[in-house]
């Protein structure tokens, strides 16, 4: 199976459960179906910018609900200007060419805007499809991301 497809997996993983090791998480996507190796797993967390944070039982788990997180929002900023190779918008449709396997990330980084003009986003290998609740809102947002990327 594709990476994008596994690591969308593994953020899938990571919201629903509290997985503490890489073994564990390891584990649960050999369960789904993916053939990993914690190489794989290390560098997929890398990637994501997946963190490990404190729960209120003094345990620790995965997360990459980073909006707490300036650090890691300006590692996947970056990630984003270096993986963007074009954005273009349609109406109320932009579309984000990336760098293959980079989509699912600049996926995220659009979800990071919190942007309420933003309907969803859909991410494949190379490409996220943007849709907003207008075509002046997806101006305003395709202008915001070309920002990022200068």
């Amino acid at each position: 199976m594709a990476r994008s497809s596994r690591q969308m997996k593994m953020l899938e993983l990571i919201q629903a459960n509290d997985i503490e090791t890489q073994e564990e998480l390891a584990s649960q996507l050999r369960q789904a179906g993916f053939k990993v190796t914690q190489a794989t797993i290390s560098r997929d967390i890398k990637e994501l910018g997946i963190i490990k944070i404190s729960t209120e039982g003094g345990r620790q788990k995965y997360t990459h609900d980073y909006s707490d997180f300036t650090s890691i929002s300006a590692k996947i900023s970056n990630l984003f200007k270096h993986s963007v190779l074009k954005i273009d918008c349609a109406e109320n449709l932009i579309v984000i060419k990336t760098i293959p396997g980079s989509a699912n990330m600049a996926g995220m980084m659009v979800d990071s805007l919190n942007n309420q003009s933003v309907l969803g986003c859909v991410a494949g290998d190379d490409t996220v499809l943007v849709i907003t609740k207008s075509a002046e809102a997806a101006d305003d947002i395709t202008d915001i991301l070309k920002q990022l990327i200068d």
